[in-house]
């Protein structure tokens, strides 16, 4: 049924700054060592996500880190530092490899595996780490990691009796969303008016109205309560029925603006400036390639297919089959 909605809790203004502290040439790439494409993507999105790389690059996780054995907060550090830092034009995300089995059980060293499941399973572990060390902190205490503090949104459930008009509001938390992109996916802007639009339930949803006290017709509205530092989104291209890779083409901006998708659409908009991609390349979801577009702290461009890092224009990031798509505020 969701939940109730939290207080809102922030970092001190100097822990999150969405603006890169340091500009400079884009990083190096990542030599895929066989199938390691789906880790390189991410990785590498992650790496060029402005107000983590701040953070990691400040080590103030690893000054305090108590952690022995596998950290996935101080992988990253150490990671991003290499990225960002190597005068070499590739390196080996060695750590990430060595520890992948810490990251996700599920994920095989060596066979070919989804970029957005590791995506879900590194902010999930990165999560678990800053929270080692704080079992004494209250619940609220504990919502202030970095991870959810950049990723991290609520999304707003309301339902409508269609006989008395009586509402019910729950709430999810979210750190992506993923969107069905065969109703309705011309563009990124239809895909997601189709998702705030109400929509009747199923009768065997069962709705018990709280005022009627008796099953009901109802209709039901999605919005973004709470929207995220950094936005992240799956365009689905697995076909849930026939397994099939969904392939066509969806639309999407440069620069998005979230507020008509919010549960209070008055105000000012709400502008999210894209700046990593991942694309899928193959003709099947279960094999093919990843690749990924991303912006440096220079404000440019660039393709990253592994251990190569070439400049590109924003009309070829524009121009792609999406798979993911990352937005910042």
């Amino acid at each position: 049924e969701g939940m109730a909605l939290p207080p809102r809790i922030v970092f001190p203004p100097e822990k999150i700054c969405m603006d890169w502290q340091q500009r400079q040439r884009p990083g190096a790439g990542l030599f895929n060592l066989g199938n390691t494409c789906y880790i390189n993507v991410i990785l590498q999105c992650l790496t060029y996500t402005p107000p983590l790389a701040n953070y990691l690059l400040s080590y103030k996780h690893s000054q305090s880190c108590q952690q022995q054995g596998f950290c996935m907060m101080c992988t990253m550090e150490e990671h991003v530092r290499k990225v960002l830092c190597s005068p070499a034009s590739a390196i080996l995300p060695g750590a990430v490899l060595r520890d992948l089995k810490f990251i996700g059980e599920e994920f095989e060293y060596g066979r070919q595996e989804n970029a957005y499941e590791f995506l879900r399973c590194t902010l999930s572990a990165m999560h678990r780490a800053c929270l080692r060390g704080c079992h004494d902190l209250d619940i609220s205490s504990q919502e202030t990691t970095i991870v959810y503090q950049i990723f991290r949104g609520f999304m707003k459930s309301r339902v409508t009796c269609l006989s008395c008009q009586a509402v019910v509001d729950s709430y999810k938390a979210f750190l992506d969303v993923s969107l069905d992109i065969r109703v309705r996916a011309s563009s990124l802007i239809t895909v997601l008016e189709d998702c705030v639009t109400p929509k009747e339930l199923d009768q065997k949803e069962c709705f018990r109205c709280i005022k009627c006290k008796k099953k009901a017709a109802a209709s039901k509205r999605v919005t973004v309560h709470r929207a995220p530092r950094v936005l992240t989104l799956c365009l689905e291209r697995a076909d849930q029925q026939t397994g099939t890779k969904i392939s066509q083409f969806v639309e999407y901006p440069e620069y998005l603006d979230l507020r008509p998708y919010m549960s209070d659409t008055a105000g000012e908009p709400l502008l999210c400036s894209l700046y990593a991609i991942v694309v899928h390349s193959g003709d099947t979801c279960l094999e093919g390639h990843f690749l990924c577009y991303t912006k440096a702290s220079n404000g440019l461009w660039y393709k990253m297919d592994d251990e190569f890092v070439d400049s590109c224009d924003i009309h070829t990031v524009l121009g792609q089959q999406a798979y993911l798509l990352f937005y910042a505020r």
